[in-house]
């Protein structure tokens, strides 16, 4: 037996990092799949998702400074302690870029909710769902290729999302004629396409772990 997996055999399992960050990414999931609906809703019914946004948002807060607090706390980690910081804060960061996106949308009473709003949502929800798998997948420390599959899905997506992005910004500039519209749009799809860097962002802390323990 390699001494890699002899001293994986003999560490105790980890009680403490690992849960906080499956319900981080279990709440980030349901997030993401929260603004999906809300955007896929009619105006009257947005309001409804958007408050349940504002309460994963702020649960998500809540897990990030448990996490810091356990950091301190114990001496024994699963995986390096700046790895475990890096991880909580860039999913943390998808959080607060989700519930940005949805306060644009908020903020700026959108009446119509186009193509590429819809589509930049699903893209989010797609890569969220990676990252949930993935957390799940790191939890054993052995198998590590379906982490790596999941970091080049991310990626592949925020390729994606800036394509529909680029695209949703030259049709609001060669169709729409309301300067106000113009502001309205960009911002709103602007803040979507940010989610998508940011789960980039986690997938690059994610690959960094399992190239250190593979």
């Amino acid at each position: 037996m390699a001494l890699k997996n002899i001293l994986n055999f003999f560490s105790p399992k980890d009680k403490t990092f690992f849960p906080l960050f499956e319900q981080a990414t279990n709440k980030l999931t349901k997030l993401s799949e929260a603004l999906h609906e809300g955007v896929n809703a009619s105006k009257g019914e947005r309001e409804v998702y958007f408050k349940k946004i504002d309460e994963l948002a702020e649960s998500i807060e809540t897990i990030s400074h448990k996490m810091n607090i356990e950091l301190s706390k114990n001496f024994i980690t699963p995986f390096d302690r700046e790895d475990i910081h890096a991880l909580m804060s860039t999913i943390e960061d998808v959080s607060s870029n989700l519930q940005e996106a949805s306060n644009r949308i908020r903020m700026y009473q959108v009446e119509k909710i186009t193509k590429s709003i819809r589509k930049l949502t699903e893209i989010n929800l797609e890569a969220c769902n990676h990252i949930s798998k993935s957390v799940k997948e790191l939890k054993e420390m052995k198998n590590f290729k379906n982490v790596f599959d999941s970091v080049k899905k991310i990626n592949k997506l925020d390729r994606k999302s800036d394509s529909v992005f680029e695209k949703a910004v030259t049709d609001i500039f060669e169709n729409e004629t309301d300067a106000k519209n113009i502001i309205r749009y960009k911002d709103v799809l602007g803040s979507l396409d940010k989610v998508s860097d940011k789960c980039k962002s986690v997938a690059r802390v994610l690959e960094a772990v399992a190239v250190k323990h593979s």
